[in-house]
């Protein structure tokens, strides 16, 4: 009689178990995708393979993170060069006893700090006004030194010039030391500037360099700008460093091994990329043959044909990493900001669990029959 009755039970139990929803950390591939065929759906659905990635190559970005462009390097002077707002130090060297600059045993004549003015020139005694803007030290030099020939035959000129406050860049923040760094040498580009002020500060996951020069902003990451040396730009007087944080993110969720917002830590994410970043897929748990990437565009990127754009707005892209062709695909699939990268449940844990139940249930069966 009991064990009649624990049979009963263990039928009524398993027909129980395969009508009920079992609990599980996330959803089929099967349930999200649902009636994606439907005349009114809301959503598209495009399994990414080699034959899609060239259609799908021409589609807009989104994500709504603002790009900069860049500028290349440009070769700037060599050296130092006088510019407007530097100051000019001057001594003369005259042995001539009826000079017009020194006097008695004076040899030297230590002449007036002149500041350069906006037109580039400056004045020196019995000469004028004369224009060195844009010269070298040595170059400027010679020339006064020329114009002094007039008024003395034996005049030597020694010359130094002081940047200007006028010809600095600010690195604003994200470093060792923000702060004001002079343009003592004319050439000197991004990277020189960030390791006067300290280098980027520790932290950010992908350092972004922002250049601000009049009112443009020009970007690139850290890691590129060291890859590539001819990007490292020349600096410019007024230019304003700044080094921030990637607004770049996308959304880790499902049977992965971590279900967080995840920075972008490189200029350009694959949507292999991805799922190693998010600690791949649960081996106990996920589908590989259902991971999506679930994106939503603007309703000017909606295009009937499917082919220059989504026939939807909201888009769900699915990816097979069983197959060659899906793991090459999804390493060609570019991720974009604030997609959500979702790893499926595998249909087969629904019925390891029921099979796990029934297991249980027979031990309980066992039980009674003792």
């Amino acid at each position: 009689m009991i064990h009649k009755l624990s049979c009963s039970t263990l039928l009524a139990l398993s027909l129980a178990v395969s009508g009920c929803a079992l609990p599980r950390g996330a959803a089929l591939q099967s349930e999200i995708v649902r009636n994606a065929d439907a005349e009114n759906a809301q959503f598209a659905v495009y399994p990414v393979t080699k034959d899609f990635l060239p259609r799908f190559a021409d589609w807009p970005r989104t994500g709504g993170v603002t790009r900069y462009s860049w500028i290349g390097k440009r070769k700037g002077p060599i050296g130092r060069v006088i510019l407007p707002g530097d100051s000019v130090s001057m001594a003369v060297w005259d042995n001539d006893e009826n000079s017009l600059l020194t006097s008695g045993e004076q040899k030297v004549a230590q002449l007036q700090v002149a500041r350069v003015s906006t037109n580039g020139t400056i004045f020196v005694p019995y000469v004028g006004s004369l224009n060195i803007g844009g010269m070298t030290e040595a170059a400027a030099r010679e020339k006064i030194q020329e114009a002094l020939l007039v008024v003395s035959p034996s005049a030597q000129v020694q010359l130094t010039a002081e940047v200007g406050k006028r010809h600095s860049v600010d690195v604003v923040s994200g470093v060792g030391s923000p702060g004001s760094i002079p343009l003592e040498e004319r050439d000197m580009t991004v990277l020189t500037a960030l390791s006067q002020a300290g280098g980027a500060a520790g932290g950010f996951e992908n350092p972004q360099i922002r250049l601000l020069r009049g009112n443009t902003t020009y970007a690139i990451s850290l890691g590129k700008l060291l890859k590539t040396p001819s990007l490292d730009t020349t600096l410019r007087s007024g230019d304003k460093i700044v080094v921030a944080e990637d607004e770049s993110y996308f959304l880790a969720l499902g049977a992965t091994g971590r279900e967080e917002l995840i920075t972008f830590p490189k200029e350009h994410l694959s949507a292999l990329d991805a799922v190693t970043i998010m600690g791949g897929v649960n081996d106990n748990r996920a589908n590989p043959e259902g991971i999506l990437v679930l994106r939503e565009y603007g309703s000017r990127a909606v295009r009937a044909d499917g082919i220059n754009g989504p026939e939807n707005q909201r888009v769900v892209f699915t990816m097979d990493l069983t197959s060659a062709d899906g793991l090459f695909s999804a390493r060609n699939f570019r991720i974009n900001p604030k997609d959500v990268v979702y790893a499926t449940e595998s249909p087969v844990n629904n019925a390891r669990t029921i099979f796990s139940l029934i297991g249980s249930a027979f031990g309980v069966a066992n039980q009674l029959d003792r």
